[in-house]
Parts: structure tokens; C-alpha cells; sequence
């Protein structure tokens, strides 16, 4: 399965609801506490049930909400790329179509709700049957489902299988089935077992925070084999053959030691009657501590933990790419989700440029999606406006949009860069003024607009003094800084030229 959409409601700084596209690979743009690590951890908070990295409490929810006495807080996920066949009753296979389980536009959508913040309730949004006759059969029991068919006299071939005998019923009815978009309750009820299947084919969802902790004394930290050790360790498998190891090992020593008091009761039975063999239970051996050697390190055997911040952090990330792979394969689930918080974090430019390639790469992989936050404008330059989400809000409402470059007063990732950070550029400022010139409006541009001096350098090196507009007198410099007798333009001035740029533009666009 993979994400289509999720929505957010009253949740944190979320207050109405807000619909969010995703893609192969979503990346979350905008500024500080805006919200973007918010829609991240509002899915470890939906995937992972608070066993998670993120735990649900009451200050999620949305201020304003509570002032309303709006406690609730809601996050729904729309899947597609659905199983062609699932497992819901027993082991009789069915599909979700079949069970009128899909929403008006055929996506499985999943709606959590967690009064004040507590034990969510789970939901399937489906266009659902809501005929007084065949209503609600996914929350029948065998005994119910076989009473309707016998009321109606309904031919079906299989009696014992709910799947078949729903099937007969809507078929039954099919002239007068009456759909509507219902929310159906799957907690409740013999539908309690309908949720417990369904959760086997939700993608796995990992969570990579920026604020991890990344100190010396972090378990991963000092190693990431020593943290992998324990979760090997942790195998079934591997448990029952130490299990029969220690078993086997118990049992020589027991060889050995009776031995050795039968030898001892012929000299002195007395202290032999004494003396026991004290070994330890298989339960009580540590096995990691076998294995408490084990490294990764540098060519001059440095230790992780008393690496560089940037390193640490590198490796801690693929390590944490590299276990969301293993659970993905032993847990035999289908699809994965990787969610990464400013992967450019302590990371130089060029590493940055190698992990979002790295992205794209895993993002294209089946049955994968990645999901980032980013400050980074240099990471966004990498990336396709088909991936960018720029959160947006005002006192009133938040929304996050997809960026389409027609969207834009000027398509460009500049402009998305502008938007997110307030990044003032002068490679923006010559994209707006070339927009301007090629529209051919620099005339109307510069109309009624003050003009300050500038110096002209002419092929001769004499000078030649000229009034321009501001726009003009940057431009100039930015494209000719062998001239040097002109007093250079501030930051405060290249921002005024953008947004004077900016609204005549906003002006030309239909």
C-alpha cells in the first residue's frame, strides 16, 4: 500500500482540516514552526500506535479547539496501490471493493479519532450499502448473516464463510443497495478482527528525527553494532538455539561436577555431601556481552561517539535506513515508509546533494516512499517541483500546497526558496528581471519609479554618470563587478528590488 493523501485535524497547529498529497518522495518546506515535522510525526503517531518515536498527549491538541471544547483530534490516511486480495474473515480471501470498503474514489481510507487525546478510534471511510436490509454486515457475527439469508431466501453455496454470505446478501439487493459515503466503525465489535487484519498490510513507517539525540553516552551513538546486537539477539529463533546450547553446556558441566564430588565422597564425604554445582540458567546468561567488541571505526580505530557531529549523524541515518529495511523483511511486511527531518542537518553541501539523490533513488524503488523536512535551499534546488509541499499560514488558516510552477508569480525553485525561508538571492534577482525583460515590460517597469545614481564604465574605462531605477542599478552590478566606482548595493536593497519585482509581476499573471 502506499499514501495518496492524509488529513490533519485539530491536531497541534492544525486546527481546520487540511488535505496533504504525497508522492513517491514528499518533501515538507517552509518556516520554522510552521508545521512541517508536525505531519511527520502525526504518522508515527497513525502508524505506530504510540510504540512509536512519538507519544500522543493533550497538549496535540489544537488551543483553539480546546477553547471550543473541541477535544478530538483526527488524522486519516488515504491508501492506493491496494492487495488484490485480502484476509479478513479467518482465511478466506475477499477484496476490498468487495466489501464496499473503498472511499468515492476507490483509495482505502482510514480515519483515526483520539478523544482528548486518548485511545484512538479507527474508522474505514467507505461508499458503503446503507439499504435498512444489508446495512452494517461487516459487523454481523455467522449466526446473524445466515438469519438475513434465510429471511430472504438467498441462494448461498457456502454458509460457514461470512465473506460469501455478504456477498450473496448485496447481490441480493443489489437493485436497492442505496451508497453513501459512511464511516464505519472497525473497534467495535465482531469488526475489531477486520482492523487487526487490515494492520498486517499497512506499510512499516520510521520516523528520523532531527532533534535525535546524538551525544556521546546515545546507545546508537557509540555504536550502531552494539544496538543491532540486541535486536538480533532478540530472534526467536536464535533465543531457542542458545536455549540448546546452554541446555547442552549445562549438562557437561553437570557431567563434570558429579565426577568430581564421586571422587571427592571417596576421600571425604563429608565435604563432598556438602558442595553443590551452581550454574547459571540460560535465561540469566548475557549473551551480548559476547559480543561486546564489536565496532565500526576508521582506519585509526576511532570510535563512532568521538567522531564529527556531521559523521555521527551520517551513520546513525543509514543505520536507520538500514533497520528499517531488516524489519521490513523479517516482519513480512509489503511496503515501506522512510520519514527523515532535515537530513541536511550538520551534513556538508555535498553530502547533502548525495543523500537527496540517495532519496530519489530509494523513493523509485517499489512498494517505497521517503518523506522529508528540509531549511536546506540548496537540498530544494535538487529536487522537482512535483515533490515540494510549501506550508503556508496566516493568523486564520494553514494550508500546504503542492508547487506547480504555473502556480508561481515566477516558476522557479528560487521563488519556492523565497517563499519557504525568505532566501534573498541575486540568481532570484536576475531570474525575476530576465521574466521582466523577456515579457519585454522592463519599460513599464521602471515607470515612476525613483532613480539614484549610477557610474557607467564604458570600453574607453572612462565613466559616465546615469540615473537608473534600484532593479537597475543591482542588475548592473551583479553582471559587471569589474566596475568598482559605484557603492555596492545592501542586502536590505536587493530584498526591496525582489519584492518590487515580485508585485509587478504578480500584475502581468492572468
Amino acid at each position: 500500500m502506499r499514501i495518496k493523501t492524509i488529513k490533519l485535524k485539530n491536531f497541534r497547529s492544525y486546527k481546520s482540516e487540511v488535505e496533504i498529497e504525497f508522492g513517491n518522495l514528499t518533501a515538507f518546506v517552509g518556516k520554522n514552526d510552521i508545521g512541517k515535522s508536525t505531519v511527520l510525526e502525526a504518522l508515527d503517531i497513525f502508524f505506530n500506535e504510540g510504540k512509536g518515536v512519538v507519544k500522543l498527549d493533550k497538549d496535540d491538541i489544537n488551543k483553539q479547539g480546546v477553547a471550543e471544547n473541541d477535544n478530538e483530534i483526527v488524522i486519516s490516511v488515504c491508501f492506493e496501490e491496494l492487495p488484490a486480495t485480502i484476509v479478513i474473515d479467518s482465511t478466506n480471501e475477499t477484496t476490498l471493493q468487495a466489501e464496499y470498503l473503498l472511499n468515492s474514489n476507490n483509495q482505502l481510507e482510514i480515519i483515526k479519532k483520539y478523544p482528548n487525546a486518548g485511545k484512538e478510534k479507527v474508522f474505514i471511510k467507505a461508499k458503503h450499502p446503507i439499504n435498512d436490509s444489508c446495512k452494517d454486515l461487516l459487523q454481523k457475527k455467522n449466526t446473524d448473516l445466515q438469519k438475513i439469508i434465510r429471511d430472504n431466501s438467498i441462494t448461498c453455496s457456502n454458509q460457514t464463510i461470512n465473506a460469501e454470505m455478504r456477498t450473496a446478501i448485496w447481490t441480493h439487493f443489489s437493485s436497492e443497495l442505496h451508497f453513501s459515503e459512511t464511516e464505519i466503525d472497525i473497534t467495535k465489535g465482531d469488526t475489531k478482527s477486520i482492523w487487526d487484519r487490515l494492520q498486517t498490510y499497512l506499510p512499516l513507517y520510521s520516523l528520523f528525527q532531527s532533534d535525535r539525540k546524538n551525544s556521546d553516552g546515545d546507545n546508537e551513538v557509540q555504536d550502531p553494532l552494539k544496538e543491532a546486537v540486541k535486536q538480533i539477539l532478540s530472534n526467536s529463533d536464535l533465543k531457542q538455539k542458545f536455549s540448546e546450547i546452554a541446555t547442552e553446556v549445562e549438562n557437561k558441566l553437570k557431567e563434570v561436577s558429579e565426577r568430581t564430588l564421586e571422587k571427592l565422597n571417596e576421600m571425604n564425604p563429608e565435604i563432598a555431601n556438602s558442595l553443590s554445582p551452581i550454574i547459571p540458567t540460560a535465561e540469566s546468561l548475557k549473551w551480548a556481552d559476547v559480543f561486546k567488541n564489536v565496532s565500526i571505526a576508521g582506519d585509526e580505530n576511532i570510535p563512532i561517539n568521538k567522531r564529527g557531529s556531521g559523521v555521527k549523524r551520517l551513520i546513525l541515518l543509514n543505520f536507520f535506513r538500514a533497520e528499517a529495511e531488516r524489519r521490513k523483511t523479517e516482519e513480512n511486511i509489503p511496503s515501506i515508509i522512510y520519514a527523515i527531518e532535515e537530513p541536511e542537518t550538520s551534513q556538508h553541501t555535498e553530502h547533502q546533494k548525495k543523500l537527496i539523490s540517495a532519496f530519489l533513488a530509494l523513493s523509485n524503488t517499489l512498494h517505497t516512499q521517503v518523506v522529508i523536512t528540509t531549511h536546506s535551499p540548496a537540498l530544494v534546488k535538487e529536487l522537482q517541483f512535483e515533490h515540494l509541499r510549501l506550508i503556508k499560514s496566516d493568523r486564520a488558516t494553514k494550508t500546504i500546497e503542492q508547487v506547480l510552477p504555473n502556480s508561481l508569480p515566477y516558476p522557479s525553485l528560487n521563488e519556492v526558496n523565497y517563499l519557504a525561508f525568505s532566501e534573498i538571492t541575486e540568481e532570484y534577482h536576475n531570474e525575476l528581471y530576465g521574466y521582466i525583460e523577456l515579457e519585454g515590460e522592463l519599460v513599464n517597469f521602471r515607470s515612476g519609479k525613483t532613480t539614484i545614481p549610477y557610474n557607467k564604465l564604458k570600453r574607453d574605462g572612462t565613466l559616465s554618470a546615469e540615473q537608473v531605477v534600484l532593479t537597475d542599478f543591482i542588475r548592473h552590478q551583479i553582471h559587471h563587478p569589474e566596475n568598482t566606482n559605484n557603492t555596492r548595493y545592501t542586502f536590505e536593497q536587493l530584498s526591496e528590488s525582489i519584492n518590487l519585482m515580485r508585485t509587478f509581476i504578480q500584475t502581468l499573471i492572468p
